[in-house]
């Protein structure tokens, strides 16, 4: 077996949720993500949706075993020592595919090879294996040190949940945005100030969002009272009363991953053209949201398709975004939102 090195770590990730254009929702997960090499193992399998069994929302015995696990420490889930690397982000169940690996000890190294797309106990390689990734080999201590910090005892913990701070006037518009972001699994409070909030509490906050008619004053106010807590979080001024757009708003702020650990890295508007960057080949979705004159809310899908890494320049129609209008683009754990020119 090679005696190359590579090298293991762990880092947050989310997979972003949303308000899709069809109706439906997008759950959103917050995970560790694993970094090889310097580089999320999530980009070598191309346009993968799905998170590492290292998620914020597994209860934490769950949570203990699968590190566990990793460590070689407990029995691996499925046939021939394979292990859950990426699963589903919606129910986590085998049978709507996962990326298994045999995890194995080699001496003092640590050992991932015969990387699988598996759906059922018995994994078919020949079939369904990913040929050109692994093996990897880990320095043991080093594969040991950063899963372990993960356990209870340990100097970090699994990735919080964050909850959002709804700050603004109309109150319906926050009840349907407040609403939409509990059903993708963030937290959200609506409040007209953070003045006399305990610190614990201001603590739990990721993001802090505020509406339109929110004033000067009332924004320093609250963020002089996170300041005064210690806490640093996202400050999201909406766009537009429209809640899948501030929706992708919040979950771009609540999006503390580096540039370069991002599938899709920029977004930005010119006329009749969108520039689109992406760091791996994936599918990015771009929905073009405007306001007409009576303030209703038009919705009009611009781009479905699979790009390779680089910059891309997306054709925007003119009719898409007449008016006040707004581009999110989305992506597997990414999404940005950029004012229509």
């Amino acid at each position: 077996m090679s005696a190359v090195y590579a090298t293991f770590g762990l880092a947050p990730a989310m997979r972003a949720g949303g308000v899709l254009t069809d109706g439906g929702y997008q759950v959103h997960r917050d995970f560790m993500d694993f970094i090889v090499d310097g580089r999320p193992l999530l980009f070598h399998l191309c346009d993968l949706d799905a998170v590492s069994p290292l998620a914020s929302d597994v209860p934490p015995a769950i949570f203990t075993a699968q590190v566990r696990t990793l460590l070689l420490e407990a029995a691996a889930p499925l046939e021939g020592g394979r292990c859950v690397i990426y699963g589903c982000p919606e129910c986590q169940d085998i049978q709507c595919g996962a990326v298994t690996a045999v995890i194995e000890r080699d001496e003092d190294d640590f050992v991932w090879r015969d990387f699988a797309w598996q759906t059922s106990e018995t994994a078919d390689l020949e079939l369904n294996g990913y040929h050109g990734i692994g093996p990897f080999r880990f320095r043991g201590d080093a594969y040991r040190a950063e899963l372990e910090r993960l356990l209870p005892d340990g100097d970090d913990a699994a990735p919080v949940r964050r909850r959002v701070l709804l700050i603004g006037a109309r109150v319906a518009i926050l009840a349907r945005l407040a609403a939409a972001l509990r059903t993708i699994g963030i937290g959200a409070d609506i409040t007209d100030g953070a003045t006399g909030v305990p610190e614990e509490e201001l603590r739990t906050y990721g993001a802090v969002a505020f509406g339109r008619a929110v004033t000067a004053q009332e924004r320093t106010a609250v963020r002089a009272a996170f300041d005064a807590a210690g806490v640093g979080v996202a400050y999201v001024d909406g766009l537009a009363p429209i809640i899948p757009l501030l929706v992708a708003q919040i979950e771009h702020a609540l999006d503390r991953a580096p540039l370069e650990r991002r599938r899709l890295t920029r977004l930005t508007s010119t006329p009749g053209t969108a520039h689109v960057e992406v760091t791996s080949t994936c599918r990015v979705r771009l929905v073009a949201y405007r306001l007409d004159r009576l303030h209703r809310t038009h919705t009009r899908e611009v781009f479905d398709g699979t790009l390779e890494p680089g910059e891309h320049r997306i054709a925007v129609e003119g009719r898409a975004v007449r008016g006040q209008a707004f581009l999110v683009a989305r992506t597997t754990g990414t999404v940005l939102v950029t004012r229509a020119t």
